[in-house]
């Protein structure tokens, strides 16, 4: 099968020296996943000699990447040099960056890597260099669009970890849009691309999802605010129409603890941080970013560029693992459901 494509984040972050941590923790490991970085030959060599991590380092096509995998970590070439240094990022290395998301997805589309995993970026960098999207997800959907020609493709953030999944309904938006942004229709779709992909990716043939409230208590039947009853509560019993799982609304501060995960399979949320906190809390370093929602698969470690250790060598590459790992069981999973389809 062929190897996942990774792509470098930020060269100034964190993220090349997790793809060389990465390597040296899965290049001899059975039925470990092969990858290939879309990265800066030259710097990932400075900075294993740097932090004297040895990974023999081979400039690569993804056609050879699976060969080479266990003896060199596979790196296809960007080319230009990197201008930041470690922990100082520069305006002239996002364009870089960015094709290198651009390169990940079309080797997914020609069938030379089977899943896209993203290293982190700096969203406020990019956007500064021109960049139009709020982050990886938002530019991912319009991927899918432009590349898959997918014209439905409506990309969904999943937060994934053994202990819990969840998903927020909007993402980076300011809380004080969140109520004016929540709608029965957005609630709706979420929760069909959430079930589906459970389904087709995670092989849960009916997936339990469990809704927040958005405010304190679920509203406290209309006493703390509406949103719950005019649409939460709606679009919920829309969803147990279509004859999905689809549970609450319940208050947040009780949906999360042990008993309570134990009811559902994913929890959609209403905003950013009542999703992330929780799962963050649980699983700093395991958790894994998935993007429902596009014909291809997408991971990424569940942390941003931590420029501000990037020069220390002390990073830790366990959500980056656990993302490569679960980019390959995703994978799978997806081509044998569509091979028994």
């Amino acid at each position: 099968m062929a190897p996942l494509a990774l792509t470098r984040g930020d060269p100034s972050g964190i993220g090349p020296e997790l793809a060389l941590k990465a390597w040296l923790a899965l290049h001899d490991t059975p039925n470990a996943p092969a990858f290939f970085i879309v990265a800066n030959e030259a710097h990932l060599e400075g900075l294993a000699k740097r932090f004297v991590l040895p990974v023999p380092i081979a400039v690569a096509t993804p056609a050879d990447a699976a060969a080479l995998f266990p003896h060199a970590l596979p790196v296809v070439e960007l080319g230009d040099p990197i201008h930041g240094g470690l922990g100082v990022p520069d305006l002239a290395d996002a364009g870089d960056t960015v094709q290198s998301i651009e390169l990940c997805a079309e080797f997914v589309r020609r069938g030379e890597a089977k899943a896209i995993v993203t290293n982190p970026i700096a969203k406020e960098v990019l956007q500064n260099a021109g960049f139009a999207h709020p982050g990886h997800t938002e530019f991912l959907g319009e991927l899918a669009q432009r590349l898959f020609h997918a014209k439905e493709a409506k990309p969904v953030m999943l937060l994934w970890s053994d202990r819990l999944a969840v998903v927020p309904a909007t993402i980076h938006v300011p809380l004080a849009d969140v109520p004016r942004l929540l709608s029965v229709d957005l609630l709706v779709e979420t929760g069909k691309i959430v079930a589906r992909d459970f389904q087709r990716r995670f092989s849960i043939p009916a997936p339990r999802l469990a809704f927040s409230g958005l405010n304190p208590h679920a509203g406290e039947g209309g006493h703390i605010g509406r949103e719950e009853i005019t649409i939460i509560a709606p679009a919920i019993a829309e969803l147990r129409r279509l004859t999905i799982d689809a549970q609450g609304p319940f208050p947040a501060d009780t949906l999360f603890h042990e008993a309570a995960r134990r009811r559902y399979d994913v929890a959609i949320c209403m905003y950013h941080d009542q999703a992330l906190i929780p799962i963050k809390t649980l699983a700093f370093d395991s958790a894994v970013n998935v993007t429902l929602g596009l014909p291809f698969v997408r991971t990424s470690p569940d942390h941003g560029t931590a420029f501000d250790i990037a020069k220390e060598g002390k990073a830790d590459p366990s959500s980056l693992i656990a993302a490569l790992k679960l980019a390959a069981r995703l994978a799978q999973t997806e081509a044998a459901t569509s091979r028994a389809a």
